[in-house]
């Protein structure tokens, strides 16, 4: 119980780290971010641009997707200006986890006491700034104390089994990341954890990227849940992000292998891997029906008509 208790708050440390980083990107947008995505959603690329950088300065495909609904719902923009940036969520949150490959442990202490002094400042932009730092400490260090309980976790019987069934049927790991996803409400903080546990072995690459895959479908229902009351084109928006991602899992199924290996390519450590892999597959799939975002809007529509 201690050890699944140290890794509950590991993952409340993750969450606080996103929330602040989240938190001071935005304040130093101010009231743009609403702004540019009414401007810059006229078309599916522009679109796909605009879901692209704001998921990377929000941190958080689900904050963009509760915005996009807000927008729908209040009719500032339409249900077919939504299918770009959707696309381009998928591809901005991967820039978390690219921050998260990297091997910055040393600087969680540094970037604490600094973050800590700039919120003594009035300054909006060094307060943000401070809680940018802070939110990035908590995540390294949420990340290395889930490195550190990888192994005293699999000492536990039931997780033992889980991930037997995991290593035996790689569904589990999918309906795993499914799970997880759908709990948290971060496919970010489920991939982290994915990390940490291939970075120490715990499972190999595949099943890593079949627990990132589930992640992108679980990470859908926070969508769902902001569209409940929201009106007919902010469900639409809400199926639309969960069927570009079944799709795109369906799509690469039968490929998990193919990526693993082309990941494997791309760096020598497993976490690394999976971090790249998690790039590749959103950008495939994003791109794969950019040019069909019109036609795959009109299904949309016509499915849950």
């Amino acid at each position: 119980m201690l050890f699944i208790g140290a890794f509950i708050l590991l993952v409340a440390v993750f969450l606080l780290g996103i929330t602040l980083m989240r938190a001071g990107l935005f304040i130093l947008c101010g009231d743009k971010t609403e702004q540019w995505m009414k401007k810059l959603t006229n078309t599916p690329v522009k679109g796909m641009f605009a879901g692209t950088v704001l998921t990377s300065i929000l941190q958080s495909s689900s904050a963009v997707m509760v915005i996009t609904i807000g927008l729908v719902s209040t009719g500032l923009i339409t249900f077919p200006q939504t299918i770009g940036i959707i696309l381009g969520t998928n591809i901005g949150t991967t820039l978390t986890l690219q921050f998260i490959s990297l091997d910055l442990f040393n600087l969680i202490i540094p970037f604490v006491l600094v973050g800590i002094v700039c919120l003594f400042f009035k300054q909006i932009w060094v307060k943000s700034t401070g809680f940018i730092l802070i939110g990035f400490a908590s995540i390294f260090a949420a990340m290395d104390g889930f490195e550190k309980l990888a192994g005293p976790l699999m000492n536990i019987p039931l997780l033992q089994k889980i991930l037997l069934l995991m290593n035996e049927h790689i569904l589990y790991a999918l309906f795993a990341g499914i799970v997880l996803a759908s709990i948290i409400q971060s496919s970010t903080v489920v991939i982290g954890i994915a990390m940490s546990f291939l970075s120490v072995s715990i499972f190999p690459l595949d099943i890593g990227i079949a627990v990132m895959l589930g992640a992108n479908i679980g990470t859908c229902v926070t969508g769902l849940l902001a569209s409940i009351g929201a009106g007919k084109e902010a469900r639409l928006t809400a199926f639309a992000h969960v069927w570009l991602n079944v799709g795109g899992v369906l799509i690469i199924w039968p490929f998990i292998s193919h990526l693993a290996a082309l990941s494997q390519l791309t760096a020598q450590q497993p976490d690394v891997q999976l971090a790249h892999a998690t790039v590749i597959f959103n950008i495939f799939t994003s791109l794969l029906v950019l040019p069909f975002a019109v036609q795959f809007g009109k299904f949309i529509a016509w499915l849950h008509k």
